[in-house]
């Protein structure tokens, strides 16, 4: 046999039917430049191309923020790099922008897609980092403040869509749920070692779920490698419900058990007490929330701040997607968009 022959070509497996379903399956989306027609065909549909996010309230984030020329900003959570995008033609040409991400395998993607968008090192620098981490990124700037804060507390739609990362309440992966995969406990591991009492209060803290003293006994202590495990103990457990409550209380348990994972609380806590002393004076920041226990720590936190006179204006309501974009983009439906404004 002639080892020096090229070996031959192999199709890529195939999805079954029409339409791919799993993750894995949908090519054309996770390959946007070389098929704009099926993204815009899955935006067009109102829902998210896989492995990819659409910003959300990208007008009102400008209105709160409004970012001028030669300005300093600071995006505490880069993602997809959306908003960075839309936050840069208005700091343009001499403002800079740093973007903190603590997910180490989507950050390097995100770099690449805006460095071949034409950010250099002197419009844009990356850091892996929470937000709980900005000051020590300003300082490795030599700054000690910025103009603008932006921080959107979404998870992205890279890491919601991908099964391997153990978010999904719908696709079979293993039970991770780690922003960083290579530090802390994996929801797996949390859950064997959690106690019923602790459970129950993080269900009703993290995600106010009302089954939180049903489920907590049910949940704690168990031995559950995959996220459809978890799923079809919590719909069996809620069995008696309707349907749509029972789906519900999958994604509260879900988000209780990432957010805990992740230390999000203690972050956006460390953050919030932070935030005023890491803005120039003047400097305006916003911060876009998903559920109501982030909006109300934003929400007292920026109260108690303006009462200090750390704040001369506060956001008084929350700013909310228009009907338009949460019709055209679902995942903007529970988003709330707060704001503050340090002192001249």
């Amino acid at each position: 046999m002639d080892e020096s022959a090229p070996s031959p070509h192999r199709r890529r497996p195939r999805y079954p039917g029409k339409n791919p379903r799993r993750f894995e399956h949908k090519y054309k989306e996770l390959d946007p430049d070389r098929h704009p027609e099926t993204i815009a065909k899955v935006l067009a549909s109102g829902k998210t191309p896989a492995g990819s996010h659409v910003p959300i309230m990208v007008g009102e984030i400008l209105e709160v923020l409004q970012p001028r020329p030669g300005e300093f900003a600071v995006d505490c959570t880069l993602g997809h790099g959306g908003h960075a995008l839309a936050i840069w033609p208005r700091i343009a040409p001499d403002g800079h922008l740093l973007g903190l991400d603590v997910d180490p395998l989507e950050l390097p993607r995100t770099e690449q897609r805006l460095r071949e968008a034409g950010f250099g090192p002197a419009q844009l620098t990356v850091a892996k980092s929470n937000f709980a981490g900005l000051p020590a990124a300003l300082a490795k700037l030599g700054r000690t403040g910025a103009d603008i804060i932006l921080a959107d507390l979404g998870v992205s739609s890279m890491q919601l869509d991908n099964p391997d990362r153990g978010f999904s309440t719908k696709s079979d992966g293993p039970l991770d749920m780690r922003m960083n995969p290579s530090r802390g406990l994996s929801a797996a591991q949390w859950l064997r070692k959690v106690s019923p009492k602790t459970l129950a209060d993080i269900l009703l803290e993290n995600s106010d779920e009302p089954h939180s003293q049903l489920l907590a006994p049910i949940l704690a202590g168990r031995d559950f490698t995959a996220t459809t495990d978890l799923a079809a103990t919590i719909e069996s457990a809620l069995k008696s419900f309707p349907r749509e409550e029972r789906e519900l209380s999958v994604r509260r348990v879900f988000q209780a058990i990432r957010i805990e994972v992740n230390e999000e609380f203690t972050a956006l806590d460390t953050l919030l007490r932070i935030l005023p002393d890491c803005l120039n004076p003047g400097g305006r920041v916003a911060i876009l929330t998903f559920h109501s226990g982030e909006d109300r720590r934003v929400k007292k936190s920026f109260q108690a701040a303006h009462r200090e006179g750390l704040y001369h204006e506060i956001s008084r309501r929350v700013v909310r997607a228009s009907p338009t974009e949460r019709h055209a983009n679902p995942r903007s439906t529970s988003a709330k968009l707060r704001w503050a404004v340090r002192p001249l």
